[in-house]
């Protein structure tokens, strides 16, 4: 796990200054070695900071280069199959003079080019300069665990782990991006490839570009897409299907507890990390798990869930209390997130990440496992919604969300409700993870004419054409709330600590399995969840293990917003003069929240997006 910076240009670069600056912007990432390169020709330009797992020998440092110095890379992530891939190549006639999986993704290009990205299995981003095709390669992995942003503009191409690391340079623009902050308000988080700021880019998930130094041009492309559901699942048999569960969830945590660094497991007590839990001990002796309690919110306490589990699997396991989250920290949190995100679970990620850095560099997790197997509550609602609706008649529908959403106030119970009643739900999805409606997103931004409603339109395009709604909406969280919610959420908060945090559940060939193989009713139906899996927890859990908890990292934004340095850091913020939303609506927002209307996580979305704009210096 690292950070990486570049530069490519059809012209070389007199400038070099800015390299070494985006090099620094992102330290946390690799605070254990550093290291820049520069082709002959001054036209490419690589930086890396370390944080080393694997060889931890000045063997591993980056910017690598090949024997032949063909080929540049700089890597961030984990090839988990690496020494799979590396067998194959050594038949194939290649040699290899460190333990690192960095070496192996060099060699894999050279030997397959492009098409080395169907080879490996992992979490990654990285950019590959080849001096004889002249071009510059960047890819991104399957889930999109980690990140990669790029500038491409008049015959030059910059790339970084962290948008920080890009505007490290001051001359380059801050225009924020119209049709991103219109999604950012719709959805809290910001979806493919568009960027806050414009003009910038997020590489998507699954995709790669190459870069032509010679014209100057860029090129994009998928290289993976989610599998269509088999036509024999409907009668898959369920045995079948959860022995394949368990003997790909096994490989999966295997491969991913290999690091030449202390490895920990983050133990919720829920469903995905008990199983995690379950599997790692089957191929280490001593197994490290860490559960973490909130001090002053019992609510939030796992640790007897995470007990339990520890205590039947025997793990050696650690119990952490973090201390409250404080409004110095959602301001630090600001400047980290390089993109607004709307999502304030970002501070118990912070705040485990914190701790567990302290006894390990490396820690597994349970991310993925509500997208591929249907475990949001959501999914329940989606399937009475769709039973229900039918019986009311179109256009009594239309009426009733349109009333709602011009007469009753944000917050206020069930109206959120009325307005999905609007959706079609044989083609679409109801907007169950709505911020601001677009009347709301029109008033906040009434002295900005210009501002485009973006939101929905981009929604809609990102929804996957599928018969079966549960398909619809797993699929369309994995690509969009998992990508560039959940993933960003815990890469921002890990990396801040210089902790590397792993997803076994998104081994591609989970995420295969889950949706190319395992039948809706297997998922979710309109009273039970993940389902699928839960069986697998019978077979593997103990018997007294709560199969039917479900708790995600979550603050108490209520209590936070009655009183205290929250609150005022809220009020402060958007009442100030140079607050970019409209000062009516905004005030209407915080009183409805004193009037006890369920206004937090918007305020929270509001407050954040101007601590963003404000440490970067960007305007619409």
């Amino acid at each position: 796990m690292c950070g990486i910076v570049g530069i490519a240009s059809s012209i070389p670069l007199s400038q070099r200054e800015w390299l070494k600056h985006g090099s620094d912007a992102i330290t946390h990432r690799g605070p254990d070695d550093e290291g820049e390169w520069w082709s002959t020709d001054g036209r490419v330009g690589l930086a890396h900071r370390r944080l080393a797992i694997l060889d931890l020998s000045p063997a591993g440092h980056q910017p690598m280069l090949d024997r032949s110095s063909d080929l540049s890379i700089v890597f961030n992530g984990e090839i988990y199959n690496f020494r799979d891939v590396r067998k194959e190549l050594i038949a194939k006639g290649h040699d290899f003079h460190s333990g690192s999986d960095t070496e192996v993704v060099l060699a894999a290009y050279r030997e397959w080019g492009t098409k080395c990205l169907t080879h490996f299995n992992g979490m990654f981003a990285f950019a590959i300069y080849d001096a004889v095709r002249q071009t510059l390669f960047l890819a991104r992995d399957r889930a999109g665990e980690k990140p990669l942003f790029y500038y491409h503009y008049n015959g030059e191409l910059r790339f970084a782990s962290e948008l920080k690391a890009l505007l490290a340079d001051p001359d380059l623009p801050r225009q924020i991006d119209s049709d991103a902050l219109d999604c950012y308000l719709s959805m809290g988080y910001i979806p493919g490839a568009l960027c806050i700021l414009k003009g910038y880019n997020k590489l998507p998930a699954a995709h790669a570009l190459s870069f032509d130094l010679a014209s100057g041009k860029a090129s994009v492309w998928r290289y993976w897409q989610v599998p269509e559901l088999s036509d024999d699942s409907a009668s898959a048999d369920e045995t079948s299907l959860l022995d394949e569960l368990e003997s790909l969830l096994d490989d999966a945590v295997r491969l991913q507890m290999v690091a030449d660094v202390p490895v920990g497991i983050l133990l919720s007590g829920g469903v995905d990390s008990s199983l995690v839990t379950a599997m790692a001990v089957r191929h280490s002796s001593k197994v490290r798990t860490f559960s973490i309690g909130f001090s002053g919110h019992g609510e939030l306490d796992e640790t007897p869930h995470a007990r339990l589990i520890a205590r039947h699997f025997g793990t050696d396991h650690t119990e952490l209390t973090a201390e409250p989250a404080t409004a110095e920290l959602m301001m630090a949190l600001a400047q980290q997130f390089d993109e607004p995100m709307a999502d304030s679970s970002m501070f118990p990620t912070w705040l485990v990440s914190h701790l567990v850095r302290q006894h390990c560099t490396v820690a597994l997790g349970g991310d993925g496992g509500d997208e591929l197997f249907g475990g949001y509550g959501h999914y329940s609602r989606l399937l009475v919604q769709q039973r229900t609706l039918s019986r009311v008649p179109k256009v009594l529908r239309h009426g009733f969300a349109q009333l709602a959403e011009s007469v009753l106030p944000v917050g206020v119970k069930g109206r959120n409700f009325l307005q999905n009643l609007d959706v079609d739900l044989k083609c679409g999805l109801s907007n169950n993870s709505s911020l601001f409606d677009r009347t709301t997103r029109k008033k906040l931004l009434r002295a900005f004419s210009s501002h485009s409603l973006a939101a929905e339109s981009t929604r809609r395009a990102r929804v996957t054409a599928h018969e079966d709604l549960l398909q619809r909406a797993t699929r369309f969280d994995f690509q969009d709330y998992l990508a560039e919610d959940i993933l960003v959420k815990v890469d921002r908060a890990s990396m801040l600590n210089s902790l590397e945090v792993r997803a076994p559940l998104l081994d591609y060939r989970l995420i295969e399995f889950a949706f190319g193989k395992v039948p809706s009713r297997l998922k979710a139906t309109e009273t039970e969840k993940k389902i699928l899996l839960k069986r697998l927890t019978s077979k593997l859990l103990p018997p007294e293990f709560d199969r039917k908890r479900k708790q995600g990292f979550s603050i108490p934004m209520a209590s936070w917003l009655k009183a205290g340095p929250f609150r005022e850091l809220f009020w402060d913020t958007l009442t100030s003069a140079d607050c970019m939303f409209d000062a009516v609506t905004v005030r209407g927002l915080l009183d409805g929240q004193d009037k006890g209307r369920s206004n937090g996580e918007r305020l929270f979305a509001l407050t954040q997006f101007e601590l963003w704009r404000k440490t970067y210096g960007a305007s619409l």
